[in-house]
């Protein structure tokens, strides 16, 4: 796609100034190649304890594949959390440095607390959070608990 975009000096000037390109380059630098969350195995998916989306309709598009789904054999639960972001590159940046702190965050709440307490710990953690952090958008941070 990005070549495709830069095929012509016109094409680079237009790409580069709506932001496009930047966005391609950011993609391409951290994954091979677009994923889909559906072809993904139940079996790579529980690996995960938190999956997080940058877009609402990517969080109920995963929320609804992993109702789908049928359930694994250790039926283990799946923080699916929202993180709405405007696809440009100022907001990517923010939105990203927000995302690593909640990781963070989280991480240390199963360290101190135990995987099996964090399922209940994680709404107060994400309410905290959405006051403390999210003062600069008035996008609210969306969860939902799923078991597969």
């Amino acid at each position: 796609m990005y070549s495709s975009m830069a095929a012509t000096e016109g094409d680079v000037a237009f790409f580069t100034h709506n932001g496009v390109l930047q966005l391609c380059r950011r993609g391409a630098a951290v994954k091979a190649a677009p994923q889909r969350w559906q072809d993904t195995p139940s079996s790579a998916i529980t690996k995960h304890d938190v999956v997080i989306a940058f877009e609402e309709r990517i969080f109920d598009a995963v929320v609804e594949d992993l109702q789908m789904r049928e359930p694994t054999e250790d039926f283990e639960p799946i923080h699916v959390i929202c993180l709405d972001t405007k696809d440009n590159p100022h907001e990517a940046k923010i939105q990203g440095r927000i995302a690593l702190e909640l990781c963070w965050l989280l991480e240390k709440t199963v360290q101190r607390c135990g995987r099996e307490m964090f399922v209940g710990e994680i709404p107060e953690i994400l309410d905290s959070f959405q006051r403390e952090r999210m003062k600069h958008t008035p996008i609210k941070v969306l969860h939902q608990l799923c078991y597969l």
